[in-house]
Parts: structure tokens; C-alpha cells; sequence
């Protein structure tokens, strides 16, 4: 009999907003279910649909989609391995994924012919997720276990893809999907090559673009476009195995302020599963090496210059979705060049450990290498600079010298350093410079003071700058924190004007932020599982846990709950650190007096908490002598430069946002006598001259 996982559906525990995706059920026949009944119609070969097998159209298993939910159980490479040696599946090893022979098509020559040609299959060794090159087939681990135990019941050489078989499509997805598809057909047959514009047309859409260099021979060879109506590019994507047009990215261009260029880019299908690598049709089966960039524009300059094969990324150095990686397991060498920045290096580490650190190298920012359309334009030698690029795995740095080159990086780009810096908060900027990966902040107040409210604005604000953000809510459902973001994203009540609510859910989805499933109280081993498994499905770079107290009540209640406070905050620290990723964990003060400020030694439990964290954050609640207004927000400790400081918060109820009050804006800077421990407060706001805090003088 099948295993239990055909017939019932799984449970979630990474959640993408706002998007509600239906697990996967196979439908088998009651006589088949039944010990002593007749078996199903061979699977062998497709056949019509017949009473006995209920087969249903699943259209996502044809398109590549990367699902957002976690395993049932947690599976590894060497389970996985040691389950194909048990069914004496042939597989050898890759990258980042096992290739395996595909269950969906007969090897060549027959069941008994050469294996060679057969190993199609990729298993990714992190999630289990697999995908059949030739057939388009893909799913989970738990499906591909399924159907393996389908073709040994039946005992065929492969299966026929419609085996995995699933809901049909609603009739609103299914118009979706044809919506998005017949767009994608006008906006491609609206456009017109670049060749067949006026001469002046021409040479403004390319210096617009940045494609001054970028011939005609390149722009046909890749199949880009411009589209009048918006005077915009069209990237297109075709499919890799028959060449067909899936989609398309449009982007656009516009004159800002103090004549900067502003880029807006749409895309068809919506970003959620515009799943592709541009220019991938163009890459040979016998490629050994490729150049990944972030940007279309850069990979036409690349493939220009050296000839080499290169691909970019449908979302730039935000992700790199596991999806896509069978797709470059052929190759032995990956370039990554995604950019001139500090957050395109920072990326092309995060994304070199899941195509595997031994193949890649790196091309390092800076003035002399800057990103490969700038290059081309400056004249510089792309193949020179790929050549010169540093290995991504080094064996051990044993010197100052290895060093050097980062060293030089961060002093050379200390803006980029400093972090993703807050729209919404200008003085959040002044005294913490930006969000950066890596760091732990802790973050307290008062019960009922707004600090979910609060700190939901905070990574809203950062998620709609590119921060692809994982909300672990164990206080408050996830309908309700959606509810909050989405009013404060739209900086309205909705619900006085539900007309556009639509509108504002369609941007509010596109963003890069998930939620975990679970609430109330949990243990610490399942949240980090979940966490571990979005930074790599969704190369996760904010993680907000609210709130601590929610991660003690599973444990036994023999232990201690200080030192398990102090172990939780520890495996938080070792996560932040080991994948270079933001965490930000709440966590509720100490009962004090209400006359009284909270303080770092306010935070409940030992003083671990404000030892490993980067950053303390506090936000005060009372009609304060040094403070006006009701709430306060202070910055109590900063690692990064030690620069702390408190400044007013104004609450708007209706959109449910914090703000500086309207009146002229005081921030006040704190010096310390220990190292990021603020001395006691002086009565009276301060004004600060500058971010540094130098020349500040005491009112």
C-alpha cells in the first residue's frame, strides 16, 4: 500500500504572504486502495483518463515554481542517498544536487541500454526537491518517494509524468495564469528590435539603459526588445528545453530628481513564479563554465565581451531560488559577478555556498571592476577581470595579506557597510547607520507599548528595499501581523475603502516576506529548522522573532529557565552568525515600576541577551522628563560604531505608523564611559550636528 502521504495533506511551517498554495493530494481508485482489489491501469505509457485512475491537469508541475513548504520530517543528503541505494536507483553525485536516472522517461536504447544519457533527475541535497530535465516533471521529496514506490508496484522501466497528480486549477488561477500569458503575447508582439528604431530614438534608449557598447548582433542574439507604450526593454524568457516564450521582464526607465535615472521593472508571470535564468536558452549542452550576474544588461555585456555563456538572475542579488540550480549543475566553473557594491559582494558569498564554494569564484567590487556594463563602457577588459577573479573557498587565512583586499572594501564603501538604511526612520540611520546581515538586536518594551507594531514597520520598510524577511509570530496569528503590515504598507484603513484592497494586496504580494506557521508556545529546534530552511529556499537576510517568552514554554519544566533563556539567545547568535543573517528577537522586560525608564538590565533573564547582541533596542513608554511625548525609542547599545542616542515617535492610529513628531526634530546622542553602555541621562533634548555625533551640545 502507498505510503500515508498520498492521501493527506502536509503540514506548513514557512508561509509566503499572502498566497495560499494547495499540498498536493494523489487520487487513487477505492478497488485500488483495498488489499484484495484489481490493480490500476498500467502507468507505463500516458493513457486516456479512466474511472479507475482520476488524473488531473497540475500545470505548475510543467512551469518551474519553487514551493514554500517545509518537509514533513527534515531530510538529508545521506538519507537521501541510502533510500536510492535501497530501491537501486542509479545516482552520482553533483554540486548542489544529485543526478539522478529519471523515473519519467525510457532510458535510451531501452531499460536496457546505456545509463549515461538517463541521469536527468535532479535531487537537491538540502530540501530533497527534484526535477526531471526532460520531462519537466518536479516536486518534493516525499512525492518522488511516492512515485518511486509506484513504478516498483507496477514493475515499468518509468512512469508516465501525469503519475503525480494533483487539484485542477480554480477557475480564478487558471485566469490568472491565461491573463498573465496573453500579456506576455501582447507586450512581445507590441515590441520592436532596437535596429528598427529612429538613429536618436536608438541612442537615447541605449544611454538611457547604460547599453552604449551593447551591438545590435547582441540585442537579436538574446531576443530583447523595446516596447513603446512605456519606453522599456523587454528581457524575454524562453524555455530552456523547447524555446518557447514562458514570460517576460519589462523594464522601464525614467528621469528622477537632480537627473538620476529611476528603474521600475514588471514582470509577467508575477515575480512569485517569474522562476528563470536569462539567456539560458543560449547556453550549449557541452558549457563548462558561465558568468552569473544580476542584471540583464550585464549578462549581454559579458556574453559580448568574452563569449563566454552567462545567465542573470530574475531577481538580482536579492535570491537565487534552489529551483534553479539543476540548471547549473553542468557547469564546472561559475563566475558571480553580480555588481560594483558591497550588497552584490555580500550576495555572491550567500549564493556561492548553495552552488558549491569549490567551483565558484568571485569578481570583488570596486572602481577597477566595477559591474560588466559599467566595465564594457569604460573600455575595461571583461575577460581580464573574470580571470582575476578570487576563489570562493579558500582553504584557511593565515595572514593579514588574505585579509587586505576586505579590509580596503569596507573602508572604501563604508556607506554599504553600514547596512540597508530605513526610509521611515531617518534618525534609526543617524545612530545605528543601517540593518546589516549578520548582527543580533535585541528589542524590549513595555507590554502593550506597540512593539510588534513597531518593529512590523521597521522590516516592512527594509522588505520593501530588497531585505527578504521571515516573520516567526508566536504572540499574534499571522492574519492579524498581515493585516498591520499591509495597513501600514497602503498608510491607510483599508477597511474605509475595500475597493482598494486588491490593489494594494497585489503590491503587498510581491514583496519578499514570509511568515512561519507556528504559534504560541514552541520549542527552539523546529523554529531553527524552519529558519535554517528558508535562508536557503529564500535566501532570507531578516529573521524577526516575537517574542522569546514564546520559544520556553515546550521545554521540560526541570530546566532552569535563565539558562534556557540563555541557550535559545546563544543558537539565535551562532544562526545570525554562521548565515549571514539579521536576526531580530523581542523580548519582554522585567516587571518595573511605572515611574521608571527601562534600561538594558530591564530585558528579562541573565545579561546574556544584551551581552550577544550587536544592538539593543528600547522602546520607552511614559511621559519621560527627558523626552516629550508619550513614546521614545533608545538605542541603547551599537557594536557596529557605538554610537547610542533616544528620539521621539509620533503613532498614527490610522495607518498604524510611527513617525518623528511634526514639530522641529531633536535626536539625542548618549556618550558612554563603557563601551556601548550609556551614562546617565541628562535632563533636556540634545542636538546632534551629524550622524558621528561630534559637536553636539547639551540644551
Amino acid at each position: 500500500m502507498l505510503r500515508s502521504g498520498l492521501f493527506m495533506k502536509r503540514a506548513y511551517s514557512v508561509l509566503r504572504v499572502a498566497v495560499f498554495h494547495h499540498r498536493t493530494l494523489r487520487h487513487f481508485s477505492a478497488p485500488f486502495l483495498s488489499l484484495g482489489g484489481p490493480r490500476p491501469p498500467s502507468l507505463l505509457q500516458a493513457q486516456p483518463r479512466t474511472p479507475g485512475l482520476l488524473l488531473s491537469c497540475r500545470t505548475f508541475k510543467k512551469v518551474l515554481k519553487t514551493p514554500s513548504d517545509l518537509p514533513a520530517s527534515p531530510v538529508s543528503v545521506t538519507d537521501i542517498k541510502q533510500y536510492l541505494r535501497s530501491k537501486n536507483i542509479p545516482f552520482h553525485d553533483g554540486y548542489s544536487c544529485l543526478h539522478a536516472r529519471s523515473l519519467f522517461r525510457e532510458p535510451e536504447g531501452g531499460a536496457e541500454g546505456p545509463e549515461r544519457d538517463s541521469f536527468s533527475m535532479f535531487i537537491d541535497k538540502t530540501t530533497g526537491q527534484f526535477l526531471c530535465k526532460e520531462t519537466q516533471v518536479e516536486g518534493s521529496w516525499e512525492d518522488l518517494q511516492d512515485c518511486v514506490e509506484v513504478l516498483q508496484k507496477e514493475r515499468c522501466s518509468s512512469l508516465t509524468p501525469e503519475v503525480l497528480l494533483g487539484y485542477r486549477e480554480s477557475e480564478e488561477e487558471q485566469g490568472e495564469r491565461e491573463a498573465d500569458h496573453r500579456e506576455v503575447l501582447r507586450i512581445w508582439a507590441s515590441s520592436v528590435p532596437l535596429s528598427e528604431l529612429p538613429d536618436e530614438e536608438t541612442q537615447l534608449v541605449r544611454a538611457m539603459f547604460g547599453m552604449g557598447k551593447i551591438s545590435n548582433a547582441t540585442l537579436k542574439k538574446f531576443g530583447v526588445r523595446f516596447f513603446k507604450p512605456t519606453k522599456g526593454l523587454v528581457f524575454p524568457w524562453f524555455s530552456a528545453w523547447d524555446s518557447s516564450l514562458r514570460g517576460l521582464k519589462l523594464l522601464s526607465a525614467q528621469r528622477g530628481g537632480n537627473d538620476k535615472v529611476v528603474y521600475s521593472e514588471v514582470t509577467f508571470p508575477r515575480p512569485g513564479a517569474y522562476r528563470n535564468l536569462f539567456g539560458l536558452h543560449l547556453v550549449g549542452r557541452k558549457d563548462a563554465e558561465v558568468v552569473l550576474t544580476s542584471q540583464e544588461v550585464d549578462t549581454l555585456a559579458v556574453t559580448q565581451a568574452t563569449g563566454l555563456p552567462s545567465v542573470a538572475l530574475p531577481r538580482g542579488t536579492s535570491c537565487l531560488p534552489p529551483a534553479l540550480l539543476p540548471y547549473l549543475e553542468q557547469f564546472k566553473k561559475v563566475f558571480l559577478w553580480l555588481g560594483g557594491d558591497m550588497r552584490s559582494w555580500e550576495a555572491s558569498k550567500i549564493f556561492s555556498r548553495k552552488l558549491g564554494l569549490k567551483r565558484c569564484s568571485l569578481v570583488r567590487p570596486g572602481e577597477a571592476q566595477p559591474c560588466p556594463s559599467e566595465a564594457l563602457a569604460q573600455g575595461k577588459n571583461l575577460a581580464r577581470i573574470l580571470k582575476a577573479a578570487i576563489p570562493a573557498a579558500h582553504k584557511s587565512i593565515v595572514s593579514f595579506r588574505q585579509l587586505r583586499e576586505d579590509v580596503y572594501g569596507e573602508l572604501a564603501n563604508k556607506d554599504q557597510v553600514a547596512g540597508v538604511k530605513w526610509t521611515r526612520f531617518p534618525e534609526l540611520n543617524k545612530i545605528l547607520k543601517g540593518h546589516r546581515k549578520g548582527e543580533l538586536s535585541v528589542f524590549t518594551g513595555p507590554t502593550g507599548s506597540g512593539k510588534t507594531t513597531f518593529i512590523s514597520e521597521c522590516a516592512l520598510d527594509l522588505c520593501m528595499q530588497g531585505v527578504s524577511t521571515l516573520w516567526g509570530s508566536f504572540e499574534i496569528n499571522n492574519v492579524r501581523l498581515a493585516k498591520i503590515m499591509l495597513t501600514q504598507f497602503s498608510m491607510q484603513r483599508l477597511e474605509d475603502s475595500l475597493e482598494q484592497y486588491d490593489s494594494w494586496a497585489d503590491k503587498f504580494e510581491d514583496l519578499p516576506l514570509y511568515f512561519m506557521t507556528f504559534h504560541g508556545q514552541q520549542s527552539i529546534k523546529p523554529v531553527l529548522d524552519t529558519m535554517h530552511h528558508a535562508v536557503y529556499l529564500y535566501d532570507i537576510s531578516h529573521v524577526v522573532i516575537d517574542n522569546l517568552q514564546f520559544m520556553m514554554g515546550q521545554e521540560s519544566l526541570s530546566v532552569d529557565k535563565f539558562a534556557l533563556q540563555d541557550h535559545i539567545i546563544g543558537a539565535f547568535r551562532k544562526f545570525a552568525t554562521q548565515n549571514s543573517c539579521h536576526v531580530t528577537l523581542i523580548i519582554h522586560p522585567r516587571k518595573e515600576e511605572d515611574d521608571k525608564e527601562l534600561q538594558t538590565a530591564s530585558i528579562f533573564g541573565t545579561a546574556k541577551a544584551s551581552q550577544e547582541a550587536d544592538n539593543v533596542l528600547i522602546l520607552q513608554e511614559k511621559k519621560l522628563v527627558s523626552s516629550p511625548g508619550r513614546r521614545s525609542l533608545q538605542v541603547a547599545k551599537n557594536r557596529f560604531d557605538g554610537d547610542v542616542g533616544i528620539f521621539p515617535l509620533e503613532f498614527d492610529k490610522a495607518s498604524l505608523t510611527f513617525s518623528s513628531p511634526k514639530s522641529k526634530a531633536w535626536l539625542r546622542k548618549v556618550k558612554s564611559n563603557k563601551a556601548n553602555e550609556p551614562e546617565a541621562r541628562e535632563k533636556g533634548p540634545a542636538k546632534s550636528t551629524g550622524p558621528g555625533g561630534a559637536g553636539n551640545k547639551k540644551q
